[in-house]
């Protein structure tokens, strides 16, 4: 079961995607609410080097508070994760959680079209990098 959006981005480098997923997500109406750098953390908590790999919680405010007042428990699965990482020199892969595959699990119809509703901002935004 695919359970995110996947693009590869090829001759551009890290620092460039990473603008370009911001940029994208912006356009969309999501900000970032957290920006992860793994690579570091990894290389700072276990002295291990790893590629570089971000992973950014992307938030529309709108579709928050909707959902959040649509199951009072929904915070457990936001912010959208987008998770973005070199295997290669100028070889970047995007991937973005898929919403309504996330809310398979939650019993809430009014839920799941909201889900859908945020599913279509981030089919956008993969397919505009």
């Amino acid at each position: 079961m695919k359970y995110y959006f996947k693009k590869i981005l090829e001759n551009t480098n890290f620092d460039h995607a990473l603008e370009a997923v911001r940029e994208a997500l912006q356009t969309e109406g999501f900000g970032i609410v957290f920006d992860l750098d793994m690579q570091a953390t990894i290389k700072n908590k276990l002295n291990t080097d790893f590629r570089k790999y971000r992973i950014l919680g992307a938030c529309n405010p709108p579709f928050a508070l909707r959902s959040l007042q649509t199951e009072s428990t929904i915070g457990t699965l936001l912010p959208c994760n987008v998770a973005i990482q070199e295997w290669e020199k100028d070889r970047i892969e995007v991937n973005i959680i898929d919403p309504a595959m996330a809310m398979q699990a939650v019993e809430n119809q009014t839920m799941k079209e909201i889900a859908n509703e945020i599913n279509t901002k981030l089919e956008k935004v993969i397919n505009n990098l």
